[in-house]
């Protein structure tokens, strides 16, 4: 599994009471690693799954500490060192009643390039997952086009994420719909879908998107998960576990969508993918930050089996 995406050093600061507009608040601020990329190869790498990472960090201490991180998980990370640009960071603000809002300086991930891309990665047995933020951005958009030319023609299987749907909105949805033309498989919450396609209701929605995209997976948060496809008469729905989630818990988008595409590239039923999308969000949101627990988890290093890929 190859991902193409975002390393952000996440600054989690929560807030005890509601915000003092102009004046101080109690709050907890803890640094975590994050980047919504970084975020799905670590919990690929963690879950068994032979994973690399291709991205763009800065020469900053931040940058080599968020690369051990990676490494730490047991993945294989192909990381470009930018000289001017530091690393990006993103000011997760969370309200005393759980409200997140997100201040995002993409920093070197701006700048990543078509010659950052490793050619060896590319190979017509493997898949290409690439992180909505890094086509949204127009600084990395033609790293992130270039990569999705290249898997198609090699042969590789093809999934991507929405971002989010402020700078996905900002960016418009023909541009993105006609940027990822050939890829097989959508990710995207509701808002994003949104603004897709117009559409309030997760069916619709999903049905409106499989015009474009064989496969469509919709995160639809404490309602579970949506899968659709454009050769299937309706859609396929799995609750979400019940979970009491962490304060400080961000990113468990990100290890649903780790979830699903390793039993959904050995052809499981989507039910099944959508299950194991769902178990390990909620592991995700059992504890602070978007990646596993390194004093917990230990790395697994094992290949997914070969010649299976998205239908």
């Amino acid at each position: 599994m190859v991902v193409i995406g975002d390393l952000m050093t996440d600054a989690v600061a929560r807030a005890f009471h509601p915000l003092a507009r102009g004046s101080d608040t109690p709050a907890s601020v803890v640094m975590y690693g994050g980047g919504s990329g970084a975020n799905i190869a670590s919990w690929l790498a963690v879950e068994g799954t032979d994973t690399t990472f291709v991205g763009r960090r800065g020469s900053d201490i931040t940058g080599r500490t968020r690369e051990m991180e990676l490494m730490g998980y047991g993945l294989d990370s192909r990381m470009v060192m930018d000289p001017e640009r530091p690393t990006g960071t993103c000011v997760v603000m969370i309200t005393h009643r759980g409200d997140r809002t997100m201040l995002s300086d993409p920093g070197a991930n701006a700048r990543l390039q078509p010659e950052d891309l490793p050619r060896d990665v590319f190979a017509p047995d493997g898949h290409l997952h690439v992180s909505g933020y890094t086509l949204i951005n127009e600084d990395s958009r033609r790293a992130a086009r270039v990569a999705l030319r290249t898997a198609q023609e090699t042969g590789m299987s093809i999934s991507v994420d929405s971002g989010s749907h402020a700078p996905l909105k900002r960016t418009g949805a023909e541009e993105f719909l006609e940027w990822t033309q050939g890829v097989r498989l959508l990710f995207a919450n509701m808002d994003q879908a949104k603004v897709l396609t117009g559409r309030e209701e997760p069916e619709d929605a999903a049905k409106v998107l499989t015009a474009w995209f064989p496969n469509v997976v919709l995160k639809l948060g404490d309602e579970g998960g949506l899968w659709a496809s454009k050769t299937r008469e309706g859609c396929v729905r799995v609750p979400a576990e019940p979970v009491e989630p962490s304060p400080g818990s961000v990113g468990a988008g990100d290890a649903f969508m780790a979830g699903f595409l390793p039993a959904w590239l050995l052809g499981r039923h989507p039910k099944e993918a959508l299950g194991r999308a769902q178990r390990l969000a909620a592991r995700a949101l059992h504890q602070p930050g978007a990646r596993p627990d390194l004093g917990e988890t230990e790395p697994v290093r094992r290949s997914a089996p070969r010649g299976q890929r998205i239908r």
